[in-house]
């Protein structure tokens, strides 16, 4: 019976070891606590106070069935969730049998098969960026001055919310974001145009303060920073969708090729072959477009 109880564990118990053991390995906080949220929030209820050993497969729909149709991608990944701690369990000697939420040959004859929305960000057309830009530079602050910055390198809002002094070198017009903070987890460096050099050389530096781009009352902008100067300057659009703006541009305006587009964006590659040749970054073809981008976000076209 001792033994017994020492090999027994509840789920959320297993769940708790599970996230204990891997988030380490994982890009940032905020991924732990969505596994935690989300377990927290609908598998909990059902099965969080069921041995480990005991999950069925109608506890597991019991879990998903409620919000398959209406919340889909959060059912996706609570379900793969699911799936990653039992396995855990078992390998741990927890529980034994197959995975009772295992897609393949299991869940898929009792769930419809998952639709994936793509969700557009609304973008700005790219024939319209000059004069956008000439109403950013008459916006005050720390968040217009980081909106503008992200559009003329094409990053991501959270790589230039958390850019650090130490990661940019003036003298040779390079950003280098190190692999922690890139979505595909590896370093990546960015060509500055003159426009975006000029910027950084104007902007205030604190003592003592090495991110580029701080908040008033210190730390890291906010997310929703980038988002509040778009609302007030009456611009229907997303930080993200900037990147669209640049990717249309470089598509439709330019003859670059595509590659050396999608690199700048830091996009990964798809193509599992591709990727294993891919050494190089594109670096000096990535310089010359980022060249042309700044010089044609300086352009007011004509309606």
């Amino acid at each position: 019976l001792r033994a017994a109880a020492a090999a027994a564990i509840t789920f959320s118990e297993a769940a708790a070891q599970y996230i204990a053991a891997h988030e380490s390995g994982w890009r940032n906080a905020k991924h732990a606590d969505q596994w935690r949220n989300t377990l927290h929030v609908h598998a909990d209820p059902i099965m969080g106070k069921l041995l480990v050993g005991d999950v069925q497969v109608a506890h597991v729909l019991k879990v998903l069935e409620p919000i398959w149709q209406d919340k889909t991608e959060t059912a996706k990944r609570v379900r793969g969730r699911i799936e990653k701690i039992l396995d855990w369990a078992k390998g741990r000697g927890y529980r034994s049998g197959d995975n009772p939420a295992a897609w393949k040959g299991n869940l898929q004859a009792q769930l419809a098969k998952p639709t994936t929305k793509v969700e557009h960000h609304p973008a700005l057309p790219f024939a319209q960026i000059g004069a956008f830009m000439t109403r950013l530079r008459d916006q005050a602050g720390t968040g217009a001055r980081a909106l503008e910055f992200t559009i003329l390198t094409a990053a991501r809002s959270g790589e230039v919310r958390g850019a650090t002094w130490a990661e940019i070198d003036l003298d040779e017009a390079v950003w280098t974001v190190p692999g922690e903070r890139m979505k595909v987890g590896k370093e990546h460096r960015v060509p500055l145009s003159p426009a975006a050099v000029a910027l950084l050389k104007g902007l205030p530096r604190v003592e003592g303060v090495d991110l580029v781009f701080p908040a008033p009352r210190g730390g890291q902008l906010s997310d929703m920073t980038l988002t509040a100067v778009l609302r007030r300057m009456e611009v229907p659009v997303t930080v993200h969708g900037m990147r669209s703006t640049f990717r249309d541009w470089a598509a439709e305006h330019t003859e670059y090729p595509r590659e050396v587009a999608e690199m700048a964006l830091a996009h990964s590659i798809s193509n599992a072959v591709e990727a294993a040749y891919r050494r190089g970054d594109l670096f000096e073809k990535r310089r010359n477009l980022m060249a042309d981008w700044s010089a044609f976000c300086a352009q007011v076209l004509k309606p």
